[in-house]
């Protein structure tokens, strides 16, 4: 794959084509005003210089990426067997959390390990810049390290005085979608994540929430809600990512110095990538397009790590959500393969 380099970041644009930035990379703590950059942080937001700006940059437009990508396959993936106990063991934990009133929500992530048959990267760089809006395809890689994703999730964007963000909660297969659009506990979920954004931007300018909706990618269908904000004052790129990361979707509600910590602890045990579900962005003079880092790979050399997370309320249990999990790795799963098989 010719365009493929042992150093490059790349996300989608809304118009299909993507945004490629090749190394060596300058880390900085804040982006340039008038150059490009990727924001490339962790889960906590501990990185103290999470920008990097690139040697070169390249926009590929949705044809060629046709080209560049159509044709590399992804290598083949001995993925093992994910062992329920340890997430039963937080499964319970969280709900004696939630019956002393220390949550109302959160987000525990369970990986799944593989090995790849050759080294990883320009397959799973290949399998995830094919995938089409409402995915937005993301990555990194430097070295024989790197994650690749196609996530439906937008943190927000940000243009001019208009900042556009989205609750996106609540899962289930497709062939289920008339159920799910009346599932009680699928429907109060969302509405966690949705009124906790709309609470969160108030104060920013005036907040204008589009009905419920449902979005449907094929395997796997969400609950979504767009939310825009007219601000009435500027904004920096930054500000907001602290303000509105983690979102009740991925992180705890109520998200305090507390249910954080506890919920970095569960990710740890869990065997979660730092990366997994934090800010990934890509800033284009002055406009930014940040989303959240799901639906994705991450390796170093041949050995990978496939998370998925899934969000626990009072009136969650234990086996529907072990499913709800094992359904978002194999969405990732079927991104590999030319033919969508899961493997």
């Amino acid at each position: 794959m010719d365009f493929f380099s042992d150093s490059m970041a790349w996300m989608a644009r809304s118009d299909g084509g993507v945004t490629i930035g090749r190394g060596p990379f300058v880390r900085c703590e804040d982006p340039p005003e008038d150059n490009v950059a990727f924001y490339v942080g962790d889960f906590a937001l501990s990185a103290r210089e999470p920008w990097r700006i690139p040697a070169s940059v390249e926009r590929i437009s949705p044809g060629e990426l046709l080209a560049v990508a159509g044709n590399t396959i992804a290598p083949r993936i001995d993925w093992k067997s994910v062992d329920a106990v340890p997430f039963s063991k937080v499964f319970q934990e969280i709900m004696a959390a939630i019956h002393e009133g220390v949550f109302e929500k959160t987000v525990p992530v369970v990986t799944e390990f593989g090995i790849a048959d050759e080294p990883p990267g320009p397959g799973l760089v290949a399998a995830m810049l094919r995938r089409k809006p409402p995915l937005h395809s993301y990555g990194w890689c430097e070295g024989n390290r790197g994650f690749a994703g196609a996530t439906p999730e937008l943190l927000f964007s940000l243009k001019g005085g208009r900042l556009d963000t989205m609750a996106l909660a609540g899962t289930a297969r497709s062939e289920d979608r008339d159920v799910f659009a009346v599932d009680d506990k699928e429907i109060r979920e969302h509405e966690y994540v949705a009124q906790t954004l709309v609470a969160k931007l108030l104060d920013l300018g005036t907040v204008e929430r589009q009905p419920r909706s449902i979005l449907d990618l094929g395997s796997i269908v969400h609950f979504l809600t767009h939310i825009s904000v007219e601000l009435a004052h500027p904004a920096s790129a930054m500000e907001l990512l602290k303000r509105l990361h983690p979102t009740p979707a991925l992180g705890p509600l109520p998200r305090t110095h507390e249910t954080l910590a506890l919920l970095l602890d569960w990710r740890s045990r869990l065997g979660c990538p730092p990366g997994f579900g934090a800010p990934f962005g890509l800033w284009d003079r002055g406009a930014f397009t940040g989303i959240v880092a799901i639906r994705g790979i991450w390796w170093d050399g041949c050995e990978l790590a496939l998370p998925a997370g899934c969000g626990i309320i009072e009136a969650s249990r234990l086996v529907s959500e072990w499913r709800e999990l094992r359904l978002k790795r194999d969405a990732v799963k079927q991104f590999l393969s030319p033919n969508g098989e899961i493997f």
